[in-house]
């Protein structure tokens, strides 16, 4: 697994993982949507602490400098 994901953008996941898990345990987001938005929060994370994204692999894109 090669690493396609720039410092910034990892930091930018764990910054929207984090409001979106604010707005699911704070009450303001329930349901069905809440626990998809904790998926992708927590899908973000994954992402971010490994710096790689499968997304950016199949549309051939990559945040990091070389």
């Amino acid at each position: 697994m090669i690493k396609n994901m720039s410092s910034i953008d990892r930091g930018i996941r764990v910054v929207v993982a984090a409001v979106f898990a604010y707005l699911y345990f704070s009450g303001i987001v329930a349901g069905a949507l809440g626990i998809l938005l904790m998926v992708f929060a927590a899908v973000f994370l994954i992402t971010s602490s490994i710096a790689f994204c499968p997304l950016y692999v199949l549309f051939n894109f990559s945040t990091r400098k070389s």
